[in-house]
């Protein structure tokens, strides 16, 4: 299955450096989603690839992540 995961984050240029960290793990840019109004982004990923997006978004220090 695939898991939406979003996080938050205080920053607007954390999230430009988040999606740099998940393309370089092999994340497709496809499955990445930015929402620049609201510092957010969302990452659809695989199930059994979940743990490891987890912690490459809360490296980042978010201020929500679901």
């Amino acid at each position: 299955m695939t898991t939406a995961v979003v996080a938050t984050y205080k920053d607007a240029g954390t999230i430009w450096n988040v999606k740099d960290d998940l393309i370089s793990t092999g994340i497709p840019n496809d499955a990445i989603k930015i929402d620049k109004e609201h510092i957010k982004i969302r990452v659809m990923v695989p199930d059994q690839t979940k743990a490891e997006i987890m912690e490459i978004l809360n490296r980042h220090a978010p201020a929500e992540i679901h």
